[in-house]
């Protein structure tokens, strides 16, 4: 298969780290085209990356240049029609979270997608790491036996300035807060390894931050295989980490890193009998760190294989429900059940429904 011609839209500053995965994998891929509204700082983009063109918009880009393959690296409420763009081009695409601002905006972006031979990857990097890849193996196998309870922390630090960018801590441009710009990394992680949620119940704050969505958020969730999981969002923590644990039959296993995990951040400790399961995790196992790099060699083994690209709108979906859930259970101060917010509800329509509690009159 010759090198698949990628392009970066947005250059910002995500962009590096996409940057940075394509040239990990020069040998399958190359970056051919940098576009932002702002030419200058594509230009600065693209002689920083070595990348032979620069286009002021997609359009552009499309109308010029052949591509195989989008990352979109853009605000989240341009998302959907850039995507939309490129699908009816019938060019692939490798898309930024959130993918969408809403599950609404999400099923517009399903619905091109049937209309087009081309596909949407969302960016959830934490699944293809190895120890992610070794523990979905073991559950797999009944050698873990069955997931009990599960703890999902992305407890960070984000000071007042941080929210000064414009788009920063809104519903209607950023799509939320640490729930939806933050801990969605870790408890798509949680998902991808518990499978489908049942319920949610949860709650959300904004505690001492200058924004319009909260800063913090809790979660209880119910999985349809029994497990039940909390789900911590924040970004008024000192002491910043990522954690993830899974107690299960025959042992617990942890992780615990900060924006991105390698093994040796991963620890098993095995129920009294199952000492054999320490083996059966470290028996031949790379050491592939989860990021940009390992997504997009899993896409680029599906391209070449002809398969679809991971990860599928329909597995995107189930985790941004999630993130519609607990706006939802926590605003309107009831459990939600997946399924229940169905297209043109409150929140399916936007995430923050008719508004946080702490704007509405009387509050």
């Amino acid at each position: 298969m010759s090198k698949q011609r990628i392009a970066i839209v947005g250059t910002g500053g995500i962009a590096g780290s996409h940057a940075r995965a394509v040239t990990a994998l020069a040998d399958r891929a190359e970056l051919v085209a940098a576009v932002d509204v702002d030419l200058d700082r594509a230009k600065e983009f693209a002689a920083q990356w070595n990348i032979p063109a620069t286009y002021p918009s997609l359009t552009d880009l499309l109308a010029a240049d052949r591509v195989d393959l989008v990352h979109l690296c853009t605000p989240p409420n341009s998302h959907v029609p850039l995507a939309v763009e490129c699908l009816a081009a019938d060019v692939d695409v490798y898309m930024e979270k959130p993918p969408t601002l809403s599950l609404d905006e999400f099923d517009t972006l399903v619905a091109a997608e049937e209309k087009s031979s081309a596909q949407v990857a969302c960016v959830f990097q934490h699944r293809f790491g190895s120890g992610a890849v070794r523990l979905r193996q073991l559950l797999a196998d009944g050698v873990l036996g069955r997931p009990l309870v599960a703890l999902c922390n992305t407890v960070w630090y984000r000071d007042d300035a941080y929210f000064a960018v414009p788009w920063r801590g809104t519903f209607d441009v950023e799509g939320g807060g640490p729930t939806m710009g933050h801990g969605i990394h870790q408890y798509d992680l949680l998902l991808s390894i518990l499978g489908p949620w049942e319920k949610v119940t949860a709650l959300a704050a904004r505690q001492a931050r200058p924004t319009q969505t909260e800063d913090v958020s809790l979660a209880l969730v119910t999985f349809e295989n029994g497990a039940v999981a909390s789900v911590v969002n924040s970004l008024v923590s000192a002491r910043q980490t990522s954690q993830l644990r899974f107690d299960c039959q025959n042992a617990t296993v942890e992780l615990e890193h900060l924006y991105g995990y390698k093994n040796p951040d991963w620890t098993v400790t095995p129920a009294p009998g199952h000492e054999v399961i320490a083996d059966a995790w470290s028996a031949d196992l790379p050491d592939v760190p989860s990021g940009h790099t390992a997504q997009l060699a899993a896409i680029l083994d599906a391209r070449a294989a002809g398969e679809p690209t991971p990860v599928t709108l329909a597995e995107a979906r189930n985790t941004l429900e999630l993130a519609a859930a607990i706006y939802a259970s926590a605003f309107t101060d009831k459990p939600i059940r997946r399924g229940e917010l169905a297209h043109g509800t409150p929140y399916a329509e936007r995430m923050g429904g008719p508004g946080a509690p702490w704007d509405l009159p009387g509050s």
